[in-house]
């Protein structure tokens, strides 16, 4: 007869598996993430084909599609376009770039705060259109004061949010860089920037949502180029169409916007266990 031995556990436990992945699962979420705007397109459709809408009112998507058409092959729809994203992409690297170094500075220092976030919080509640004016008056009615409108649309989403990340970070995070003898510069890098992504990253998801917003501001001044010109030049001449076609290419570029955002989270928060790769936000 054996025994077993004092310092030896009879039942060696095994580690826990969890259970595999159901092949095509992320496929199918992303299946089912299309099923209720492809049926609201449809019930559009048929509403529209069966009389229940007015083509005046609120044109069928077979008739905005055909106006898309249109508009493609005259080239007026990619000239439109192309200024608009032009100024969109232009108004988001500057007001991004000034937002992310102000939520830095602030973040890390408490007389920066006292000396910029009450001006920028004041700023930050000033309605665009109370700025119009103001900006015709700064810019004219050329590029810049649109790019203007962007940036400042930008430039507090990222802001706050940097802000906030950078306090959030686990104080025990930050005793554990002390223990460690970790420099304050790669404290920054390897502990407080990486904690604060997600905070940062949220940001970016709504400034890309303002920016259009501005834009479509901005672009109701004097301009002949880009996509709010587009609707208020068929809104004066009732052109339902063309104004229905410019929603649904905000929505459009929204959704690429968002996942765009989506891609940079799962890129660059590979190793948090909420943002990795198949994670849905």
């Amino acid at each position: 007869m054996t025994f077993e031995s004092a310092d030896r556990p009879a039942v060696t436990a095994r580690p826990t598996r969890s259970a595999p992945a159901l092949p095509g699962g992320e496929a199918r979420y992303q299946l089912l993430s299309w099923l209720v705007p492809l049926a609201i397109l449809a019930l559009w459709e048929v509403s529209s084909r069966a009389g229940l809408m007015s083509q005046q009112v609120l044109p069928s998507p077979a008739s905005v599609a055909e106006t898309a058409w249109r508009l493609i092959r005259s080239g007026e729809l990619p000239a439109h376009l192309g200024a608009s994203l032009l100024r969109a992409a232009a108004g988001f690297a500057i007001g991004g770039s000034i937002g992310f170094g102000l939520g830095v500075l602030v973040g890390f220092s408490r007389l920066a705060e006292a000396l910029f976030d009450r001006s920028i919080q004041m700023i930050r509640a000033i309605p665009f259109l109370a700025l119009l004016p103001l900006v015709i008056v700064w810019f004219g009615v050329d590029e810049s004061g649109k790019i203007f409108l962007v940036s400042l649309a930008v430039l507090f989403p990222i802001y706050i949010n940097t802000v906030l990340g950078i306090r959030q970070v686990d104080p025990k995070l930050l005793e554990l860089a002390r223990v460690q003898g970790l420099s304050r510069l790669e404290t920054v890098r390897r502990i407080i920037l990486p904690g604060a992504m997600p905070s940062i990253l949220t940001g970016v998801r709504y400034s890309l949502a303002t920016a259009w917003l501005a834009l479509v501001i901005a672009e109701t001044l004097a301009t002949t180029k880009g996509i709010g010109f587009l609707a208020m030049d068929a809104r004066e001449f009732l052109q339902t169409n063309v104004i229905v076609l410019t929603i649904l290419i905000y929505a459009v570029i929204g959704v690429g916007a968002d996942s765009l955002a989506r891609w940079l989270e799962r890129r660059l928060l590979a190793w948090h266990p909420n943002y990795a790769k198949g994670a849905r936000a």
